[in-house]
Parts: structure tokens; C-alpha cells; sequence
């Protein structure tokens, strides 16, 4: 990681418009901090020989289930990364991580002393990833790349709640696209902090999804108080993919890294 060099402009506390930076040097997190990274795979290829390195025996073996080698390669690069990431943050070497696990396979990583416990998600699209970081606080992260057929093939009224369908029916139709991925990102990353896997149905809470608007929890059937216990925050992904961060609690301030070889 000694290429990472350094311009770091911290947001404070939960931004409407976050900023992608490029990354410090000396990477550090503390239980106040969320740090978003987002990288492409063509960026991070030159790196791919040592990915293939770190990642685990286990990880390996699921890399050669996929059919396309291009799936593979996205795979072992995504998680390579996400090692080289948590390594720097735990100041543990790559290989050496060892993830614990909640019942639904979420995984987490414990420093050496045991005092905090990394959390951390990832999602990757045609040929972007994002990765979320916290300490002691469950996070989730999505990112889609937006398809317009995909808001108007009956996707919607199968997943989202009814309100949701009536509040993305009733915007432009050259806004849906945006309004159905916006509304599908969000969802992904909240179910993702929860970490509960597909336990819980997409209709069973209501995201905001109006192009423009701010990104928030509006509703939730599966437990009320979710609605002040976790906060969303829509990615700037440009025109052509929509990405969100849900994360435990307000109490924290954003960080957005980018990438530069």
C-alpha cells in the first residue's frame, strides 16, 4: 500500500453531497469515522499477482467455481483488495486476516488486541467496487449499474412495497430508471448493515427513492425503530450507476477515498 499518497478533506457528519478524495498514506479509523472507498477493476489490475497472494485457501476455492474467468478475476481482485484495505486499517499483514462471522455468514474482523471490531461490506458492478469501514457499528454498501429495462419489466411491484411502486410510477418516465436504482441500491445496503442476509423481505420497509432527494429509511415493518437507529447516504457514482452506505446510528462522520493507481 506505500502508492497510496495523500490529500485528506474530511466531511463532517453525514453529508447530503460526499466527496470522493484521494486516500492518506497512513490509513486510520476511528469509532466516529466511516470511510467509503471506490476503486475500478481495470485500476486495480497491475496489483492483481498480489491478490492472488492474500487471499485465503478457502477464498481460492470459491474463485474457481466461477465459469468465466472474468467473474473469477473480479472476485479474487475485489477480495485481494478488501485484504490490503483491512490490513492497513488493523495494521495486520493481508494474508494473516482471520474474519469471525455473525449466524447469516456476515463477516468481521477483531484487531490484535481485541478492542474494536472492524465491520466492513463490499459490492461491485461492471467494473467498479465500493467498500464500506466502521468500528463497532454494522454497515452495508451497494452499487448497480443502471439499466433503464430494468424499471419497467414489473421488478419494482415484485420487490418494493407499494408505496414505494407509487412514488416511482409517479415520477417522469425518463426519471424511473434512476428513481427504481436509487430505491434498489438502498434497500441492498440496509439489508446488508443489518447483515440478516435475505431474511428480510425488500417490501417490508420503505426507502426514499426521488431522484435529488436525500437518501433515508422511511419506514420499517420489521422493526419501527429502525428508522432512527440506522442512516442511509446515497454515493455519487456518476450518470450511469447508483450506489448507497446504510450504517448503524448519525453519530459519525463520512469519508469518501478514491482510488488512484
Amino acid at each position: 500500500m506505500s502508492h497510496i499518497f495523500c490529500i485528506a478533506v474530511e466531511i463532517q457528519m453525514v453529508p447530503s453531497a460526499p466527496t470522493w478524495c484521494v486516500p492518506p498514506r497512513n490509513l486510520s479509523l476511528s469509532e466516529r469515522e466511516v470511510h467509503v472507498w471506490r476503486a475500478s477493476f481495470h485500476q486495480l489490475n497491475a496489483l492483481y499477482e498480489s491478490f492472488e497472494e492474500v487471499i485465503s485457501v478457502d477464498e481460492k476455492a470459491k474463485a474457481r467455481r466461477y465459469r468465466f474467468d472474468e467473474h473469477r478475476r473480479e472476485y479474487i481482485t475485489a477480495r485481494g483488495f478488501l485484504r490490503f484495505l483491512l490490513g492497513a486499517y488493523a495494521g495486520q499483514n493481508p494474508q494473516d486476516l482471520k474474519f469471525l462471522y455473525n449466524p447469516f455468514g456476515k463477516p468481521a474482523l477483531y484487531t490484535i488486541n481485541g478492542n474494536h471490531r472492524i465491520t466492513f461490506n463490499l459490492s461491485h458492478a461492471h467494473g467498479f467496487v465500493i467498500y464500506g469501514f466502521s468500528i463497532n457499528r454494522e454497515i452495508g454498501v451497494d452499487i448497480e449499474r443502471i439499466r433503464p429495462e430494468a424499471a419497467h419489466d414489473g421488478v419494482a411491484e415484485r420487490f418494493f412495497s407499494p408505496n414505494e411502486v407509487n412514488v416511482l410510477r409517479s415520477l417522469p418516465i425518463h426519471a424511473q430508471p434512476q428513481g427504481f436504482f436509487n430505491c434498489w441500491t438502498r434497500k441492498e445496503a440496509y439489508i446488508k448493515a443489518r447483515g440478516e442476509g435475505l431474511s428480510i423481505p425488500l417490501n417490508q420497509f420503505d426507502v426514499s427513492l426521488i431522484p435529488g432527494q436525500p437518501a433515508e429509511l422511511l419506514e420499517s415493518r420489521v422493526d419501527p425503530k429502525d428508522t432512527t437507529k440506522w442512516t442511509l447516504q446515497a454515493l455519487p457514482m456518476g450518470t450511469q450507476y447508483a450506489a448507497a452506505l446504510a450504517v448503524e446510528g448519525s453519530d459519525w462522520g463520512l469519508k469518501c477515498w478514491d482510488w488512484r493507481k
